[in-house]
């Protein structure tokens, strides 16, 4: 073929056999396009893990919060001074000394 001459391809476009800067160009700023979608969407798809993520990590939160509370109301319901006499008796055979047996140290 003739040096200015285009080939011709399968869809029978011309293409120049030398590369012109401006196909370049045109070739990069595709390419960074193309690589800035791709970004995009991986971004995009992340953030929504991330978020489902968190979702779920406020969702175990109030759970907690709420066993929390209920340990605490447990607690001060077995801690009460009327139940621990109770079981101070029951239980290790305690009992509230008499008069007599109670003796005063003075420094």
């Amino acid at each position: 073929m003739a040096q200015g001459r285009l080939d011709i391809n399968a869809f029978g476009w011309p293409l120049p056999r030398t590369m012109s800067p401006r196909l370049l160009l045109v070739v990069a700023l595709l390419l960074a396009c193309l690589v800035s979608a791709l970004a995009v969407i991986s971004v995009s798809h992340q953030t929504r893990q991330q978020y489902a993520r968190l979702q779920e990590l406020e969702r175990e939160q109030q759970q907690l919060q709420t066993e929390w509370g209920q340990l605490l109301l447990e607690e001060s319901a077995w801690s009460t001074p009327s139940r621990v006499e109770r079981l101070a008796v029951e239980r290790l055979e305690m009992r509230l000394p008499d008069i007599h047996d109670i003796e005063v140290i003075t420094p």
